[in-house]
């Protein structure tokens, strides 16, 4: 059995996969395998790839979600690690990991950086911590730049499995709807100082796109999640306030991006579900920050 296992999606990347799977071969840590989902490209993707020694599972192109999933069914290792395709990590970054894993976490997260196309590089520095519990590491990690992207993590994949854990398919955000909980279920939460992942930053990615229709429909999966997350969140005895004021703080800003009317008819979906009430009012400027975005979430955002 590997020690971990990366879970890597393709579809139509044929530009920047060599260099994604290069980084993931050339760890200085080599107890490892690469699981490659080819969620049905119709490039060259696979072609770039195919000489590497890897695993690959093609699947008809069914999305992100699913290619993950298919990816967690397949991985043998003991922890999964979720990496984009045109993204690139660290050759430390399984060593770095794996020196964490001395009281055996449910959750180890890792450093981010932003790179773009021309090369330039934005650092998010974080304080490391261990071995807290899933409610004090989300308090923690829900101030940080990136919470719920799937790529800051190494999760264990007998924890994740334990709780059924699974992307939903189909919907845009798919990250939001899953690892909140993710991180607030764990037992057991380390975070190391190491920038160990490269997100790409390109103009065509999801993340970036410019078609007003296909934000209406984040949207909606967004608030989806939202709701999907509130219901899962109230099955437990966890303490859920800082849970709740993070998604409904994040939904709440999703909606500030929208049109006029599509803004308005969310409003009114946000009050009705009491959205607002979710928000944390513990310190006198939280109290005045939930009192502008009660009255009008533009006004703040």
């Amino acid at each position: 059995m590997p020690k971990f296992s990366f879970i890597v999606p393709v579809y139509n990347v044929e530009k920047y996969v060599r260099k994604c799977i290069k980084s993931l071969l050339n760890q200085t840590f080599k107890d490892f395998e690469i699981i490659v989902v080819n969620d049905g490209s119709t490039d060259k993707s696979i072609a770039e790839i195919e000489d590497l020694d890897i695993t690959i599972i093609n699947q008809k192109n069914m999305g992100l979600s699913s290619a993950r999933n298919k990816g967690v069914e397949k991985a043998k290792g003991k922890y999964l690690i979720f990496v984009d395709s045109d993204d690139y990590i660290e050759k430390n970054l399984l060593e770095e990991i794996n020196k964490s894993l001395f009281n055996e976490p449910d959750l180890v997260r890792f450093q981010i950086q932003e790179v773009s196309e021309n090369g330039e590089i934005t650092k998010y520095r974080e304080t490391p911590f261990l071995e807290k519990s899933g409610e004090e590491a989300f308090s923690l990690i829900s101030k940080y730049h990136f919470v719920e992207n799937a790529w800051c993590y190494a999760i264990k994949k007998t924890y994740y499995q334990q709780e059924q854990f699974k992307f939903k398919e189909n919907t845009f955000h798919e990250d939001f709807g899953l690892i909140p909980l993710v991180i607030i279920k764990a037992k057991v939460v380390n975070s190391i100082d190491y920038i160990g992942y490269n997100y790409l930053q390109r103009l065509g990615s999801i993340m970036n796109s410019n078609n007003y229709e296909k934000d209406l429909k984040k949207t909606q999966d967004f608030y989806n999640h939202y709701l999907y997350l509130i219901k899962e969140i109230n099955k437990t005895k966890l303490n859920k306030k800082v849970f709740k004021s993070f998604i409904a703080n994040s939904l709440v800003i999703k909606i500030c991006k929208l049109k006029k009317k599509d803004y308005n008819y969310y409003l009114n979906l946000l009050k009705k579900e009491k959205v607002f009430d979710n928000l944390l009012a513990d310190t006198l400027i939280r109290k005045i920050k939930k009192i502008i975005i009660k009255i009008n979430p533009k006004i703040y955002y």
